[in-house]
């Protein structure tokens, strides 16, 4: 059930933020994954912990680390269960911005006026496009491509 929720988050049309002040630790840290933006205090901690527990991560939540970090890094995300501050999880391209605790909440209200004050169908339109091509494997998006570039 909370990885179909997960699901209909990251499906939703409208662009969604992610605000982690604290710790994001297993269907937590894959909540923020399912957003389009996830900003985080710079204290803040992700630690998928799963496989200690005797449990393995939920099959939405891993594709989404697969997607975002690549095979190899979501092993060892998953798999190692180390706990990662913010500032190595926007290295790793899991995070868009660290920011102060205090500025958190500033810096989304920020991020989400910016987004409002865009035409809401377009926004929606590439939000489906992205989160397609990111589902699809090469062959795929070229077949989804062909015949752009002879269109007048």
């Amino acid at each position: 059930l909370f990885e179909r929720c997960n699901t209909t988050l990251e499906n939703l049309e409208q662009a969604t933020i992610a605000a982690v002040n604290g710790h994001a630790i297993g269907g937590g840290w894959g909540l923020a994954l399912a957003c389009d933006f996830r900003i985080a205090a710079a204290d803040a901690e992700f630690w998928i912990p799963e496989v200690d527990l005797g449990s393995p991560l939920g099959v939405a939540s891993t594709a989404r680390f697969v997607r975002l970090v690549g095979p190899a890094r979501a092993k060892e995300i998953i798999m190692t269960c180390r706990r990662y501050s913010a500032a190595e999880a926007l290295g790793l391209g899991l995070l868009h911005r660290v920011v102060p605790g205090p500025e958190l909440a500033k810096t989304v209200r920020e991020l989400a006026d910016m987004l409002l004050a865009k035409p809401f169908r377009p926004l929606a339109e590439m939000k489906a496009r992205i989160n397609t091509i990111a589902r699809t494997g090469i062959p795929e998006v070229n077949a989804m491509t062909e015949g752009f570039l002879e269109r007048p």
